[in-house]
């Protein structure tokens, strides 16, 4: 049964830092894109941060100077370090997987809060 797995999330303090792991089972990981998305109550899903298989990161603005995404192919996890967060980045983060023909995995979510 493919299945990702999302951990890391929690309380942190505005200007702290946590580290997100999506570890993925069931599915060749490395022939996988893997995405992070966040999601607030009442808006849609909205995307973080995109590794393609090769290694390739797209991140939008949001993400761009404060949130990383990486991969470590050799334990099937993807990764997302965010620093500097703010109150505005508290959310349910999700990761995603896409493989090349379009089979599209997600994971159950973990929730982020910034707050003092």
């Amino acid at each position: 049964q493919p299945q990702l797995v999302e951990s890391g999330g929690g309380l942190v303090q505005p200007g702290g830092s946590l580290r997100l792991s999506c570890a993925a089972a069931g599915v060749p990981f490395s022939s996988y894109a893997m995405a992070w998305y966040h999601q607030t109550p009442g808006k849609e899903r909205e995307l973080v941060a995109h590794i393609t298989s090769s290694g390739r990161i797209t991140s939008t603005d949001f993400a761009r100077g404060r949130f990383s995404i990486s991969r470590d192919n050799t334990k099937d996890i993807a990764y997302l370090q965010m620093n500097s967060l703010k109150p505005e980045d508290t959310a349910v983060y999700y990761c995603r997987a896409d493989s090349e023909d379009a089979y599209i995995i997600w994971g159950q979510g973990t929730q982020v809060t910034v707050s003092s």
